[in-house]
């Protein structure tokens, strides 16, 4: 099974981190920022935390203002995500995900969705566009 994955970068960064999946687009205002638990009814990853995780996920929803502010929250309680796999990325993520020192990338070769799984150990090295899966779960 293929461990190494290409990328784009979005925002700069090398972190390493336990892989976090959500199905459904994220609103960072619906996060907790004292606990990084997703507090949003009914979101797929409802009562879990996106703290320090690699967070893959389709794309943000909300508004410029709950996007921004909402992820700004989290990075200053540290529970921020340490990086963000987008496959939509939207104007106002991207932004903020490079304002905040955010590690981001999208167009990931289609393999890696199918291949990761919740609790993954990868290395996102967003400058050379490359994600690798360190340790299975």
């Amino acid at each position: 099974m293929k461990d190494n994955f290409l990328c784009h970068k979005l925002s700069e960064g090398v972190v390493e981190g336990e892989v976090l999946i959500s199905q459904d687009d994220i609103c960072y205002y619906l996060v907790d920022p004292a606990t990084g638990n997703v507090i949003e009814s009914g979101h797929d990853i409802e009562g879990q935390s996106v703290a320090q995780k690699i967070l893959v996920f389709p794309g943000g929803k909300g508004s410029s203002v709950v996007q921004a502010d909402g992820l700004f929250q989290l990075l200053m309680k540290k529970n921020a995500p340490k990086a963000m796999v987008i496959k939509n990325p939207e104007t106002v993520l991207v932004t903020s995900g490079i304002i905040m020192e955010i590690a981001m990338v999208d167009k990931v070769e289609e393999q890696f969705y199918s291949s990761i799984k919740n609790g993954d150990i990868v290395r996102v090295d967003a400058n050379n566009g490359e994600i690798a899966i360190l340790r299975r779960k």
